[in-house]
């Protein structure tokens, strides 16, 4: 599915004061408003979502909180520590291991994609190379699969169905290149099906225990796993649910196999955050390979997207980020490449997907960014 919006980081944050701007740093006092945090989380549930986790870090401090309810049926009080669906975030992950896997040598990013996975592109028309980086990246020209359709409405019936990853690549591939790899970037999570199939292909090992093995373990992720056709969301967590009509539907349980390596996993906010911080420090991939991760593709204008992240220039500050979302949860992480200033939260949205920005991470992210 095309990215529709980046979903309540991009838009929020294109309003917001930078995360830790001149006046933050230049004064050695400076602290998070704790207040406006709170605030931020407060009110819920509402229409717009039924629980918020936050945690937020860096030079000014650090703050953890929650708001809203595990569930409406009883109205309890939200968990902190929560599980959650963590949609695309999974592509900072996935990268972070095809990347480890080139720094092993067991990838070339300058190699077309068809020379790892022949059979899958045998009959097609891709007749030009297609390099791994140009999928980490999204400058391939893949197209989408066919599916069900962007809407809730076509989606819910469906929500069990298991669809195996290859049978996603073969009907994307079908249709033959978008435009010329290289010369365009386009969001899509076809990109990061392949690497999923990558990965596989190269170890010999399924997506989950490789990426488990090489990202999940070293950066410390103990409460994060890969679902596949699995409906369920094991371990503490929120309901998640669909504001249809004017009533809430519950969308906890649905099977994502089909996002396989661009958006099938399950963390916690405290997860995402030990990923931010493991992999900006450069304990996961080695520093040649990490630079990868911070670098938009040359000669593509207006290109902000790298090898698994987003760049985001705010007040005069650079800052690199993923969303995720899910039927009924959104995430994101954030961070400045040095960490003085960390963003991580789960909001179980109630229309996860649509196209505008959900008012509860817009408040979010407007609380952390101010200091006082």
């Amino acid at each position: 599915m095309k990215r529709r919006a980046f979903l309540g980081l991009s838009a929020a944050l294109a309003a917001a004061p930078a995360l830790a701007g001149p006046a933050a740093a230049a004064s050695p006092r400076a602290r998070l408003d704790a207040e406006a945090l709170r605030q931020a989380v407060s009110g819920l549930p509402d229409d717009d979502a039924t629980a918020a986790l936050v945690r937020v870090g860096g030079t000014a401090g650090t703050w953890h909180g929650s708001g809203g309810v595990h569930d409406l049926a009883s109205g309890r009080a939200a968990d902190p520590y929560a599980r959650f669906r963590a949609g695309s975030t999974t592509k900072v992950v996935t990268a972070a291991t095809v990347l480890r896997l080139a720094a092993a040598r067991r990838v070339d990013l300058d190699a077309p994609v068809q020379r790892y996975l022949p059979r899958l592109f045998r009959g097609t028309d891709f007749h030009r190379p297609v390099s791994v980086r140009q999928l980490l990246n999204h400058t391939s020209g893949i197209q989408s699969a066919d599916g069900w359709g962007d809407e809730f409405a076509d989606q819910y019936p469906h929500r069990f169905d298991v669809v195996a990853p290859a049978e996603v690549a073969v009907s994307a591939l079908a249709k033959g290149p978008a435009f010329r790899p290289g010369t365009r970037q386009d969001y899509l999570n076809i990109n990061y099906t392949l690497l999923g199939l990558l990965v596989e292909q190269l170890t010999g090992q399924s997506y989950a225990d490789v990426a488990t093995r090489l990202v999940l373990r070293p950066a410390g992720m103990r409460d994060t796993y890969f679902p596949g056709a699995d409906r369920t969301i094991h371990g503490p967590h929120n309901r998640g649910y669909q504001l249809v009509d004017g009533a809430f539907v519950d969308v906890t349980e649905w099977v994502q196999a089909d996002r396989f390596a661009a958006g099938d996993m399950i963390s916690t906010t405290a997860d995402l955050e030990r990923l931010l911080v493991a992999l900006f420090r450069g304990r996961i991939v080695p520093a040649r390979q990490l630079a990868e991760m911070f670098t938009v593709p040359a000669r593509i204008r207006g290109a902000t997207l790298t090898a698994g992240l987003e760049r985001m220039e705010l007040g005069g500050r650079v800052y690199w980020g993923k969303t995720g979302a899910r039927y009924g949860y959104n995430a994101a992480l954030i961070a400045s490449d040095n960490l003085s200033r960390t963003l991580v939260y789960a909001v179980n949205a109630t229309d996860a997907k649509g196209e505008r920005t959900n008012a509860v991470a817009a408040r979010i992210v407007m609380a952390a960014a101010r200091t006082v």
